[in-house]
């Protein structure tokens, strides 16, 4: 099986531009050289037990060079999700038992006064003087730390712990093996043609499974050039197409609805720009990309446990995820009688007709060979495993033609501009908010794809809600992670009880914004506008403007859909 490593180190010799960012540029052979010094000094540095190293950096070329070193050395890179905060930060590091953390001047406060079990001087700071030092002296000097690449690590040797986010809220570190994820970008250098003529733009944070399936491997295995972008920007998307002369680029959640956003010009199509690939965009954001830019945009499914997967094909019905591939036992399940859910009917207006029997669970009954595990989290493989399938926690549909259709989360599960996470810490730090009883946080619909956050707040007797109290607590709550804030808050006389006396987000879920109860929202930024809206009283003006959008994205069904 080859490995991330064999195909890094097929690039010794390559003088074809491998590398570039912002100003600067690497050729593939300095790519696998400066990957090799980071090989030679996490070799030194490393201790007894699991060869770990945390990686909290922006993307930026250490990224890429550690990537590289890890591969080479037999480590294993814990991408660490600097959006996250405080307790929840340090329980990523902690629980995935990282000997070195790699981070950034900018990035070392998030690490501030957190029991990561790291201890601070094996936390090492990149653009440091100190770190280069160190890394520069592997280059010259023959005592350091040698590595012999005539073994390489075997192609099941774990390269990538990479966090998702379940329904409990525990961590759950996806084990990713360098076979796998070679064998993944070889079989998309094929399905894309890509070559040494292509540049394949990287915009979305390396952490997470799309950038390294998507780009950067892919971009080591056909030779093409990466770029690096250090963080999404839809205004500097068309500039950088051109500078650098892109012509491929991954994208996540709303991504292209951002960029779509931007102010319109006649040469937009005027590009070498020929495809997009990427997760959880509308159906009216691909189309209208494709037009405004003249590219080629592609979706695909994909669980980060690499259990299951569909494509599209020709066919395809525009909202559809695709199919899975030939052999592949996936179906909809109803979780509760482990039964495959009948088959969805869907009128000529594209409506569900039928959602309260059509939609399940997606399950692959054949796909747990496919699935490396969790690390340290036998609890939640097992859960994740029963009966011997692979069960995905994503709620779907699939209609009479054997198309499958995305339908959301159970229950706490919130998705946001394609990351996963759950309610209750969000609803642990509203908690601290001056006069609340309780909150409840729940995910509804997004008009554009995935979902926003919601809150419900039952306050004290005699408290008012106060919407710029609240918005300044939210800015003061170190731990409250970057998209957790919520979109609506509902102020509620009484939360909904079960007949235990257990919060019942049912109601709650399926009411919306559309209640008698005050509802005050925070209507969605317009990146580049330079507005930066606060919360409001939604009137049913504002209401019937956010229907008008599902309506407008061909999301109406979503308003209709039973919670599950």
């Amino acid at each position: 099986m080859t490995g991330v490593a064999e195909l890094l180190l097929a690039r010794s010799a390559d003088e074809h531009v491998g590398l570039r960012f912002e100003d600067s540029s690497w050729t593939w052979r300095e790519v696998v050289e400066q990957s090799l010094l980071r090989a030679r000094l996490i070799s030194e540095l490393r201790r007894e037990g699991p060869f770990h190293v945390g990686a909290l950096l922006e993307n930026v070329p250490e990224f890429l060079f550690l990537l590289g070193g890890a591969s080479l050395a037999g480590a294993t890179v814990v991408g660490i999700n600097p959006t996250r905060r405080g307790a929840e930060l340090a329980g990523d590091i902690a629980h995935t038992d990282c000997q070195l953390i790699v981070t950034s001047s900018d990035q070392v406060p998030l690490l501030s006064g957190l029991d990561t079990g790291v201890e601070r001087e094996r936390v090492l700071v990149s653009d440091s003087p100190q770190y280069l030092e160190v890394v520069e002296k592997h280059a010259h000097d023959p005592a350091a730390a040698d590595l012999d690449v005539s073994e390489l690590p075997a192609g099941d040797s774990l390269w990538l712990l990479l966090f998702t986010s379940g329904s409990t809220g525990a961590p759950k570190a996806v084990r990713v093996s360098q076979g796998r994820i070679a064998g993944s970008a070889q079989v998309m250098v094929s399905g894309s043609g890509f070559s040494q003529k292509d540049v394949i733009y990287c915009p979305m944070p390396m952490f997470h499974g799309n950038a390294l399936i998507t780009c950067v491997v892919p971009a080591i295995a056909s030779g093409a050039t990466l770029v690096l972008r250090r963080r999404f920007s839809a205004s500097g998307f068309l500039p950088d197409v051109r500078r650098y002369g892109v012509t491929y680029f991954s994208y996540v959640g709303r991504a292209l609805a951002h960029i779509l956003s931007t102010p319109e010009a006649p040469d937009d199509a005027d590009s070498p720009l020929r495809l997009g690939f990427g997760t959880d965009a509308s159906p009216r954001d691909m189309t209208s990309f494709e037009q405004r830019f003249g590219c080629t945009i592609v979706e695909g499914y994909g669980s980060s446990e690499g259990a299951i997967s569909m494509s599209r094909n020709r066919g395809t019905p525009r909202e559809s995820l695709g199919v899975p591939p030939p052999g592949a036992d996936v179906v909809i399940v109803n979780p509760e009688t482990r039964e495959e859910c009948p088959r969805a009917r869907i009128d000529p207006s594209g409506a569900l007709l039928n959602p309260s029997e059509a939609i399940g669970e997606i399950v692959s009954r054949n796909g747990v060979g496919r699935f490396e595990g969790y690390y340290a989290n036998p609890d939640a493989e097992a859960e994740r495993t029963r009966d011997g399938w692979f069960w995905s926690g994503d709620l779907g549909y699939r209609d009479e033609e054997g198309y499958f259709y995305f339908a959301g989360r159970p229950a706490d599960w919130l998705r946001v501009d394609g990351e996963n996470f759950a309610s209750a810490p969000i609803e642990r730090i509203l908690a601290r908010f001056d006069g609340v009883v309780t909150a409840a946080v729940y995910p509804v619909a997004d008009p554009r794809t995935g979902d926003v956050v919601m809150a419900a707040l039952e306050l004290t007797d005699g408290t008012s809600f106060d919407p710029e109290a609240f918005a300044e607590f939210l800015d003061d709550q170190l731990d409250l992670g970057t998209k957790w804030a919520p979109r609506f808050v509902r102020v509620i006389d009484r939360m909904p009880l079960t007949g235990t006396g257990k919060l019942n987000k049912r109601p709650l879920r399926s009411e919306r914004w559309v209640t008698t109860d005050p509802v005050w929202w925070k209507p969605p930024e317009r990146p580049g506008s330079g507005v930066h809206e606060v919360y409001r009283k939604l009137t049913l003006e504002d209401a019937e403007r956010i229907r008008s959008e599902f309506v407008a994205n061909g999301r109406e069904r979503l308003l209709d859909l039973s919670p599950s």
